[in-house]
């Protein structure tokens, strides 16, 4: 049996899941809810056999993609009411919505206990986005020598500190070579900038962006770079100019102007507003609170997509699993509650995903038959808690393995909490 290779499967994690916004709600749990884990696991490897399984980076990261995809469902049904809770607990939530989420996005960071008028809107007008500062140095010829061997420095001065970076160019060091050395350079420290080259084809050019948006009052720029004996160097580069200075948003609130550092900010304490893009004239966006069938339909959009990611995952690791067992044990659930997912508007395709007709859900979820479609939805709502909680314990019951011994039933057997998985205690939080 192979050793688990750690640096590859939190490669992999990172990689693909480290940049997920975590659900920091659901995220935190009490002891009851950790000790339930726990005893799930154990009830889980009580009499399990032991098994033998090839752990190649495939099957790691088929583990990992399994789990954290049972992870993202757990979050969704708690934030449904919970497995065993009713779809009817979201109609208690406020939730804020945006007319046009590609221009400015909205969450609803308030009370929900506060005492608000839920009909209330108002509009939002993007003039102008902040924007970052950005130094972008002149092109240069990729395969071409203008530098000569030797050391180099220059010096960034930033509103929060002063800092100087050294770097060497070896024996035939290319243009291309040296922009890369400083940007690497930048791209490791942390001084609120990021580096990247620019790609004109035979040429390239060096780009720095600060991460900080717009300007105070007080503020001449984000950050300058400069040099005393790298001077020629520095020039050639031609990073020392501010190519696009950092700027402030303009935006109207209900007509009235205003502006800020970033583009995502609060209002009231209530909205959190992520301005992406102007607004056209004449036409702002509008935010308010989402009616509640809109949440219920929402809410079940989610839950499809997830029991879909179920699905695309396990097509992509087929090979791995080797007889499709969690696209067969995913699909079972979906048709053993067709008829009732039908009702509701949720119907397969040709590829055995779930698609909604959003109309026919609508209309399931405030017309006469309610009750009914609540029935339904949570029927499937507990369903699929009850698989996400199975590949959250054991994400590699999925995986081709060959069984060595089964445990006698009559005697009494210590139980190894993580013998049945690995990963089911490795990868418990996914940001790390």
């Amino acid at each position: 049996m192979a050793i688990i290779n750690s640096t590859v499967v939190l490669g992999y994690l990172m990689s693909t899941y480290g940049n997920q916004t975590s659900s920091a709600k659901y995220d935190n749990h009490k002891k009851s809810e950790l000790r339930d884990v726990y005893s799930r696991m154990i009830r889980t490897n009580r009499n399990s056999p032991v098994y033998k399984i090839d752990y190649t980076p495939r099957v790691a990261e088929f583990a990992i993609d399994l789990k954290a995809n049972a992870h993202q469902m757990e979050n969704i049904v708690m934030k449904m009411g919970g497995g065993s809770g009713s779809i009817e607990s979201v109609l208690n939530e406020k939730k804020a919505y945006s007319s046009d989420e590609d221009k400015v996005g909205v969450d609803y960071i308030g009370s929900q206990d506060a005492d608000i008028d839920t009909s209330d809107t108002f509009t939002v007008d993007v003039k102008e986005l902040a924007k970052p500062q950005v130094n972008e140095g002149h092109p240069l010829i990729k395969n071409s020598h203008e530098f000569k061997p030797g050391s180099y420095s220059f010096d960034l001065d930033t509103n929060s500190g002063s800092y100087e970076f050294q770097f060497t160019v070896n024996d035939g060091d290319s243009d291309l070579d040296v922009q890369q050395k400083i940007a690497r350079l930048i791209n490791n420290s942390d001084t609120g900038l990021t580096a990247d080259i620019k790609d004109f084809g035979r040429m390239s050019s060096l780009r720095i962006t600060s991460k900080q948006t717009g300007l105070s009052s007080t503020e001449k720029y984000l950050f300058k770079i400069s040099s005393g004996s790298s001077y020629n160097v520095l020039k050639a580069l031609g990073i020392d100019q501010v190519t696009q200075p950092a700027g402030n948003s303009t935006f109207f609130l209900n007509g009235e102007e205003h502006h800020s550092l970033s583009n995502s900010f609060t209002i009231n304490q209530s909205f959190a507003l992520d301005l992406k893009d102007k607004t056209p004239k004449g036409k702002p966006v509008t935010i308010g609170f989402k009616a509640d069938t809109d949440m219920i339909a929402d809410s079940v959009t989610e839950l499809i997509d997830s029991y879909n990611s179920f699905i695309a995952v396990g097509h992509k690791y087929a090979d791995t699993s080797g007889d499709d067992s969690l696209v067969k044990e995913m699909s079972s659930v979906g048709t053993s509650l067709q008829d009732e997912l039908s009702d509701i508007g949720i119907t397969y395709d040709d590829f055995g995903l779930l698609q909604i007709d959003r109309t026919k859900l609508d209309e399931s979820v405030s017309g006469i038959g309610v009750k009914d479609a609540f029935h339904n939805i949570n029927r499937f709502k507990a369903a699929m808690h009850r698989e996400a909680e199975k590949s959250s314990i054991d994400p590699m019951r999925f995986v081709k393995r060959i069984t060595i011994e089964y445990k006698n039933p009559t005697r009494n057997h210590f139980t190894a909490v993580y013998a049945t998985s690995p990963y089911s205690g490795l990868l418990i939080d996914e940001q790390l």
